[in-house]
């Protein structure tokens, strides 16, 4: 693997240098290398090997498929976002019937070294202001990706599972009236603060974990970031400033409690 990296970064040699997190269900981790003369000092290593036990289920098939999902984002769409957006740069990629290897720019030596499981202010400022930028940069873009890891095409296992039978019935219609804005974006599809990397003052961001990235009106991702922070309106504010589509906002804004209620369905089955 390191003699893959080095060469397909340019690098004369590849060195193991720190783990830095194992990934969910045990299907991979995540590492740091150093490339010697190569693109970068160093980089991250993405490494996913799904787990022989999770084979052949619903939650290994979704989380299968938001790799080649996330592969996808970091080759062809990560190009497109700018400072305003960011995201790591894609370095090299390889992927295999049973391995995703993504070889990503280390965001810690571009900055942004701060990590935050509950971000407030000018953090929260700050992810609010990357969402509405990646969300205008992509409006109308055409993708047939996942959408948001909490979707209800993918998760009937947690539908089933939810004991308000008022909720469960109201899931298909919640889900028909987010599909059906006129106004659809990129989701990023799991904001959540541990999925920004913050600059060591908190004011600007970097996004990661691309897995569940999709079409959907951008208001998901906001609903999802928001939850359990309390009275929302200042927050919409700020994002609709920096979103600074006056056309979507009227829209997008209707759509928040359905989107609220929506993941509030997820959450309803993923955790009875």
């Amino acid at each position: 693997m390191l003699d893959w990296i080095a060469t397909a970064t340019g690098a004369r040699a590849a060195r193991r240098l720190e783990h830095v997190q194992r990934l969910w269900g045990g299907y991979g981790e995540v590492f740091r290398v150093a490339l010697d003369g190569g693109v970068a000092p160093t980089a991250i290593v993405k490494c996913v090997q799904p787990p022989a036990h999770a084979r052949a289920t619903a939650s290994d098939r979704r989380k299968r498929h938001s790799y080649d999902v996330e592969t996808a984002f970091y080759r062809d769409r990560a190009p497109r976002c700018d400072e305003t957006c960011r995201v790591a740069k894609l370095y090299a990629s390889r992927v295999t019937d049973d391995r995703w290897l993504l070889v990503l720019e280390d965001l810690d030596a571009a900055g942004f070294t701060g990590r935050r499981d509950d971000a407030h202010g000018a953090a929260m400022t700050a992810c609010l202001r990357w969402l509405a930028r990646f969300h205008a940069r992509f409006i109308g873009e055409p993708c047939e990706e996942l959408g948001t890891y909490w979707h209800l095409a993918t998760r009937l296992d947690e539908l089933s599972a939810i004991a308000d039978p008022a909720l469960r019935s109201a899931a298909p219609i919640l889900d028909a009236q987010l599909r059906a804005a006129r106004f659809q974006t990129i989701l990023h599809g799991d904001p959540k603060e541990a999925n920004f990397c913050f600059t060591r003052d908190g004011s600007a961001v970097a996004a990661v974990d691309f897995q569940y990235t999709g079409r959907g009106a951008g208001i998901r991702d906001v609903a999802y970031l928001l939850h359990g922070h309390g009275d929302p309106r200042a927050h919409l504010d700020t994002y609709f400033h920096h979103l600074g589509r006056p056309d979507v906002e009227p829209e997008w804004r209707t759509l928040f409690p359905i989107a609220v209620r929506d993941f509030e369905r997820f959450l309803a089955g993923w955790r009875p």
